[in-house]
């Protein structure tokens, strides 16, 4: 069991993680995925699946939009 003090860290930090703004959360999760050895067209599809699952759901991106926030 958490205490007071603990619950409300982990309380914060889920939702500074699901606060986290659009392009941060793609570069982030891009980078992640990357590491893990998967390829780009598989990244952008499971960053696309993701984004309407976040708190405040992101507009509905492309993957060529999806690129560009990681590539420029």
């Amino acid at each position: 069991m958490l205490g007071p003090g603990e619950a409300a860290r982990v309380v914060a930090d889920v939702l500074a993680y699901f606060s986290e703004p659009v392009e941060e959360f793609v570069r982030r999760r891009h980078a992640e995925l990357k590491a893990r050895g998967l390829v780009n067209d598989e990244i952008f599809r499971r960053i696309a699946a993701e984004l309407p699952a976040r708190r405040v759901a992101a507009p509905e991106l492309s993957l060529r939009q999806l690129r560009r926030i990681v590539y420029g």
